[in-house]
C-alpha cells in the first residue's frame, strides 16, 4: 500500500471502535461489514491537500504546480465536479449557482481544455426542474462540451429518479428498481458509471442493489485486466464513515469483479472533501463540493452544511483534475480550491463553530431531547443535526404525530415497512404529520439519509 498524500490523521470520536490515529487502533483488526479491513484501511487513509498534482514513479510519490504541466501527448485529461446543490440558499452559501459558475471558470482557464467532465451528483437540491435547469445552463458555459453525470441522493429524492433519468439517463441502463447505470470508453480507458442512491433501507448506506452488481460482472468480463478502470459514482464506495452514512454496504462486492484489473480508480462525491486511500489496485478519491463543506469525519456533532468564517468559503469548494498516461499505473489526481489556498483552516474553524454551537445548544434543548418520550394526544418530532428527536415516541391511538424539519437539508420520511404514508421531501423548516390510530410499532427511516431511524409505538 503507498499513501499518495500524507496530511493530519482521522481524528478520533472516543467511541468504541474509533480510532485516535490510523496506526494505532484501539480495537482488534476486524472486518466491516461491506468486507474492508479497519486496520488496513485506516493505515492506508489520508486527509488530501489541495493545490498539487501528484504522480506516481516508481512507487515513490512526486506532485508539481497544478497548471504547472500541459497534458502529454497520448495522455487523457478530464475533470470531475460534484455537488452542485443547486438550489441551497442557506447560511453556508446563500448563492450556490455563483460557485458552480466559479468552478466552470476554473475550468474554462486552464490552458489545455480537458476531454469531458464528470458530475458526481448532487446536482440540484430538491430535485426541482428549475435547478436542473439552472445547473444546465452553467454547465453550458464550458468550453468542454461533454458532461458525464451520475444522481445523488437530492437528484432522486421526489420521483425515485424519474425526472433525472428522464434528463440525463440518455444511453444508460433502465433496471427494474431505478436504473441509471453505464459504461464507456474513452482513450484506452473503461469508465463505469454507478447509482448507489436509489432503493436505500432502514439503517443502511449506499447501495448498488443486485441487478447493477450482476450488470457490472457482465460490463467487465470481455475486457483485458490491463485495461485502466476509472468507477464513478456518488456515496463513497469505501467506508469512510458509517456512523454519518458514508459508505457502500454492497461496494466490496462490486469491488470484488474488478480485482484482476491492474490499475482501477474510483471517484466519489457526496462527502464534500478530498480523502483518498490507495489499497492494492485500487486508488480511491472524494471530491470537494462546489456548494458548501461538511465537517470531516467525528470532527462535529453531525454531518451537514458548514459555515465557515467569511472570506474562506472558496477555500473549501473545488474541482478535480485527473490525468492518465498509458505509462502510469495509476492516475494522477489534482484537488484545485476555488481560491488557490489550502482548505485546512476553514475545515478547522468551521468544525470548532459547529462543536461550540452544539455544546450551547444542548442544554437549553435538554427538556425536549430525551430519546424516548409519551405524547398525548399530539406531539412533534424534531429533525436536527441528522437525527429524530425524541428517537422513539410512545402514545395513544387516535394521536398525531408531527415531524419538523430544522435541518438546512431536506429529509424524507419513509415507514420501514409501508405501514404509514411516508411524506414529500421536507426542506427546512418543513412539516408532515401523521395520524395513528391503530395500536402497534411503526419504525421509520429518512430515505435520503437511512441512518437515521426513529419509531412510533401506539397503544390502545
Amino acid at each position: 500500500m503507498s499513501h499518495i498524500h500524507h496530511s493530519p490523521a482521522l481524528p478520533g470520536n472516543g467511541r468504541p471502535g474509533s480510532y485516535d490515529h490510523p496506526d494505532n487502533p484501539t480495537q482488534d483488526d476486524a472486518l466491516d461489514a461491506d468486507g474492508l479491513d479497519r486496520r488496513n484501511f485506516l493505515s492506508c487513509m489520508a486527509w488530501v491537500g489541495t493545490g498539487l498534482i501528484w504522480t506516481m514513479s516508481g512507487g515513490v510519490p512526486s506532485s508539481s504546480r497544478l497548471g504547472a504541466q500541459a497534458p502529454k501527448k497520448g495522455e487523457l485529461f478530464f475533470m470531475q465536479i460534484s455537488d452542485s446543490h443547486i438550489g441551497f440558499d442557506k447560511a453556508a452559501n446563500s448563492d450556490v449557482t455563483a460557485t458552480l459558475r466559479a468552478a466552470i471558470g476554473k475550468i474554462n482557464a486552464l490552458p489545455v481544455q480537458p476531454a469531458f467532465l464528470l458530475h458526481t451528483g448532487d446536482i440540484s437540491q430538491l430535485s426541482k426542474p428549475s435547478e436542473f435547469d439552472t445547473a444546465d445552463q452553467v454547465l453550458r458555459e464550458a468550453r468542454t462540451e461533454k458532461t458525464f453525470f451520475v444522481p445523488g441522493e437530492h437528484d432522486v429524492g421526489v420521483d425515485a429518479g424519474a425526472s433525472y433519468l428522464e434528463r440525463y439517463g440518455k444511453g444508460t441502463q433502465r433496471g427494474q428498481v431505478g436504473g441509471g447505470w453505464y459504461s464507456f470508453d474513452h482513450s484506452g480507458v473503461h469508465f463505469i458509471g454507478l447509482v448507489n442512491v436509489l432503493n436505500l433501507k432502514a439503517g443502511g448506506l449506499g447501495s448498488l442493489g443486485a441487478e447493477q452488481l450482476e450488470w457490472i460482472e457482465r460490463d467487465v468480463k470481455h475486457l483485458s485486466s490491463s485495461t485502466p478502470i476509472v468507477v464513478f459514482a456518488h456515496v463513497p464506495l469505501w467506508s469512510v464513515y458509517p456512523e454519518w452514512g458514508w459508505g457502500t454496504d454492497d461496494g466490496a462486492r462490486a469491488l470484488g469483479y474488478l480485482k484482476r484489473f491492474g490499475s482501477v480508480t474510483v471517484l466519489n462525491g457526496h462527502i464534500h472533501q478530498t480523502m483518498q486511500k490507495v489499497e492494492g489496485n485500487v486508488s480511491f478519491h472524494t471530491a470537494l463540493s462546489t456548494a458548501f463543506p461538511q465537517p470531516r469525519p467525528g470532527t462535529a456533532p453531525s454531518p451537514g452544511p458548514m459555515v465557515v468564517p467569511a472570506g474562506q468559503l472558496r477555500d473549501v469548494l473545488g474541482v478535480r483534475e485527473v490525468h492518465y498516461l498509458p505509462s502510469n499505473r495509476h492516475l494522477a489526481v489534482v484537488d484545485h480550491t476555488l481560491s488557490g489556498n489550502s482548505p485546512d483552516a476553514a475545515f478547522a474553524a468551521g468544525e470548532a463553530a459547529a462543536r461550540a454551537h452544539a455544546s450551547t445548544a444542548a442544554p437549553a434543548a435538554a427538556g425536549g431531547t430525551a430519546s424516548v418520550a409519551a405524547i398525548s394526544g399530539a406531539g412533534d418530532i424534531s429533525i436536527a443535526n441528522f437525527a429524530f428527536t425524541p428517537k422513539i415516541v410512545k402514545l395513544s391511538a387516535g394521536s398525531k404525530v408531527t415531524w419538523r424539519n430544522n435541518d438546512d437539508v431536506p429529509h424524507k420520511i419513509q415507514s420501514s415497512d409501508n405501514r404509514f404514508r411516508g411524506s414529500p421531501l421536507l426542506d427546512t423548516k418543513g412539516v408532515y404529520s401523521v395520524d395513528f390510530k391503530e395500536s402497534g410499532e411503526f419504525a421509520y427511516f429518512c430515505s435520503l439519509h437511512p441512518t437515521m431511524q426513529g419509531k412510533i409505538v401506539v397503544t390502545r
